[in-house]
């Protein structure tokens, strides 16, 4: 087994700013491996909330971990090894996905089928993030103008305030009249308890589907509070980790987001899967700042998911990969084995 890492940075068409702050280019670590003359890959994004804040990082890690012998594991072992270790998930992400690509490379089927998952059928949300509403307007028809999307997601939790919140969202409803286009929302823990009640039932009133982490990662026994007479379904994000996660707020969500940055991978996202289905949640899948190979990752088991958004390498310029494309809305790789997507020559040669 060869396993190169390719440090590649990742150019934004538009920064994303959200309740924490704003997110513009980064640079990611695209893991190659080569076994038995098949070429598998694997991302990994940075990010200081997941525990490792640049490339040159999980290189380091990724190499210690590597160095330690691989080969005579199965995939869910290493991962276990990779967890106990305290490995950040962000960084061991791109092993894992690249341990799976492989498998079905040498299956000669597609990730999809390898998993037991239906082929994507979910059509994705596409994200708009925190702005004022003179740059929502000229955003709204640069995201959706000639697209199939059928979502949008619409970022709010303004460290500004609630009013900063609703005359953005107001835009977005004046700017997407002539867009036939669904409204999800996310805080990313930009409320409290009063703030998320009275948003909720605000943004209810105008047909917005569900809410996404309306209080801070750490605050979940909040969630009670909101749960009961909810006007909206509410889903949890930075929440939900691990699928050991899940119990502790099962009972006050109607449904979780995995994030294969956040999770560590395929690996701990089946685990998730299984948790939630459970607990009789439902289940969703996003992304972070990543290109198609990640993507393709995760569209892989978006067969399985009830809600999907799978479109961080739409607002890259260029996006270094290949192998996923939107169709009729959804985020969708090839049947080729494997997860269908690579990174391009011109980005390792």
């Amino acid at each position: 087994m060869k396993i190169t890492l390719h440090k590649v940075k990742l150019k934004k068409r538009f920064p994303l700013a959200i309740s924490r702050g704003i997110r513009y280019d980064s640079e990611n670590i695209f893991l190659r491996l080569e076994k038995d003359g098949y070429t598998a890959w694997g991302e990994a994004a940075p990010g200081s909330t997941e525990g490792v804040e640049t490339a040159e990082e999980v290189r380091q890690i990724l190499e210690k971990f590597i160095s330690q012998g691989i080969e005579e594991e199965s995939i869910y072992s290493l991962y276990d090894r990779a967890k106990a270790q305290k490995i950040p998930p962000c960084a061991y992400v791109a092993l894992d996905t690249a341990l799976w690509d492989y498998t079905a490379k040498k299956a000669g089927l597609p990730l999809y089928q390898v998993l037991g998952f239906s082929k994507p059928h979910t059509p994705t949300s596409v994200t708009i993030g925190i702005n004022p509403p003179e740059v929502v307007k000229e955003r709204v028809p640069l995201l959706l103008d000639g697209t199939t999307v059928k979502s949008l997601k619409i970022k709010l939790g303004s460290p500004e305030g609630l009013d900063v919140d609703k005359a953005m969202f107001e835009q977005v409803v004046e700017s997407t009249q002539n867009y036939k286009v669904k409204l999800r929302v996310d805080a990313n823990g930009g409320w409290d308890v009063p703030q998320a009640k009275y948003m909720m039932k605000w943004l209810a009133d105008r047909k917005v589907d569900y809410i996404e982490q309306p209080l801070k990662e750490g605050q979940e026994s909040e969630l009670k509070h909101l749960y009961k007479n909810r006007p909206l379904p509410i889903y949890v994000d930075e929440s939900c980790r691990f699928a050991e996660n899940i119990p502790n707020f099962a009972s006050h969500v109607d449904g979780v987001n995995m994030k294969l940055m956040k999770c560590g991978g395929i690996t701990e996202a089946l685990r998730i899967i299984a948790t939630a289905r459970a607990h009789g949640l439902k289940t969703m899948i996003g992304c972070m700042s990543e290109s198609s190979v990640a993507i393709a990752a995760a569209a892989a088991i978006s067969g399985g998911i009830d809600h999907v958004d799978l479109d961080s390498h739409y607002n890259l310029d260029p996006d270094p990969a290949e192998g996923v494309s939107l169709l009729d809305g959804v985020t969708i790789s090839s049947d080729k084995p494997g997860h269908g997507a690579q990174l391009k020559k011109d980005f390792y040669a």
